[in-house]
């Protein structure tokens, strides 16, 4: 198989698993995260009065990251921006406006931060590293599959656009208004689980290190917007499921 289709069947793969995939690289995480509080020595703010600090600005790299996500979805049309399916691509318009004026992969730029607060918390500054090194390859094949889709779908109009428009570093002096008003119904309904698995994981790793050290300084803060979360998403399920306002995200 040619190198081009080879990378792009890759992609398509990943693509499918992303849901999944991710998993592991979390599962790794924890474990690390575990060895860095059984001995302290390996992370130099283990300890000190800097660590509630380094881990509030995981935190908050995280909280970027879904930010990014949510203002991304919030502007976007129905059927676009990450309502690819394991199926196959979807893409009813092409998205070059708003923040898709900045650069061509919004969502996944708000993917890197968000599970890079995750890495960041373990304290262990190779798997930091191997956390980019993985994020760049594994994003790097979707994005070739999901814009081959795109290229061949819209043609000219998308090169026009990809030409202008870098891949993942936002380029501010192209920005375009967007024509759409921001819809927080699509925005909840389709990130609800993005903010449910973070303020998870964090939580997780904040009672779990307290238990190993044996003590009981829970962050509260972090557990107290898990349960909000968990509500939120309970919630938000149950209109989908039973009533109709989040149904058309955009009426």
């Amino acid at each position: 198989m040619p190198l081009q289709e080879e990378i792009e069947a890759q992609g398509l793969w990943l693509f499918k698993y992303r849901s999944y995939l991710p998993l592991v690289v979390v599962l790794i995480g924890f474990v690390l995260y575990v060895r860095t509080e059984i001995y302290p020595g390996t992370f130099i703010l283990e300890g000190t009065p800097y660590e509630v600090y380094y881990e509030m600005a995981a935190l908050g790299i995280s909280l970027f990251g879904l930010a990014i996500r949510i203002f991304t979805v919030g502007y976007t049309p129905n059927n676009t921006s990450g309502r690819n399916t394991t199926e196959g691509q979807v893409a009813d318009t092409l998205n070059t406006k708003g923040i898709y004026s900045l650069l061509r992969h919004p969502l996944y730029l708000g993917n890197l931060f968000m599970w890079l607060g995750p890495a960041l918390w373990t304290g262990n500054f190779w798997f930091i590293i191997a956390f980019l090194f993985f994020f760049w390859i594994y994003y790097e094949r979707i994005m070739f599959a999901e814009e081959q889709y795109l290229r061949k779908k819209f043609g000219e109009q998308y090169i026009e656009w990809a030409n202008k428009t870098p891949l993942f570093i936002p380029r501010f002096r192209n920005y375009k208004k967007n024509d759409l008003t921001f819809s927080w119904k699509k925005a909840f309904r389709q990130e609800k689980s993005g903010l449910l698995s973070m303020f998870l994981i964090f939580t997780l790793f904040n009672i779990l290190g307290e238990i190993i050290k044996n003590k009981r300084q829970f962050n509260y803060f972090l557990i107290f917007s898990c349960a909000f979360s968990l509500i939120l998403y309970i919630v938000l399920k149950y209109l989908e499921k039973n009533t109709t306002p989040l149904i058309n995200t955009r009426q």
